[in-house]
């Protein structure tokens, strides 16, 4: 993996990082997020250009926390709904093999000191 440099700007600097020709798209596009969430900041009423920073990386990264959050709720909830129908179906079959059972049982119940079976 060869590594390059480039030039990003943030909060109206010019920063040169470097990065893989693989990762430059993004790297590109998480400087241009960082950099909108820092002028919104700044727009704001943040003055500093560090305040501005921190109060973009704190929106950032509670954003990602959000999207995880979500990302976890919806694999365990498809884990789950995935379970609950296999559970339904092994029960279903649980079910029928039961009322076989209890069918030929009640074909084949005699009545005491007889022999012959009870047909329905």
């Amino acid at each position: 993996m060869s590594q390059q440099r480039i030039e990003v700007t943030l909060a109206g600097q010019k920063i040169t990082l470097a990065t893989s020709n693989e990762h430059e798209p993004l790297l590109r596009a998480a400087c241009t997020l960082a950099d909108e969430q820092i002028q919104l900041a700044i727009n704001g009423g943040n003055r500093s250009i560090e305040r501005a920073s921190m109060m973009a990386a704190i929106k950032i990264a509670g954003d990602l926390i959000t999207l995880q959050a979500a990302s976890i709720n919806h694999s365990a909830s498809a884990t789950s709904s995935h379970v609950d129908s296999e559970e339904i179906s092994k029960l279903q079959e649980e079910i029928r093999s039961l009322e076989d059972q209890v069918d030929s049982l009640m074909q084949t119940l005699s009545l005491p000191g007889s022999p012959r079976p009870i047909v329905p």
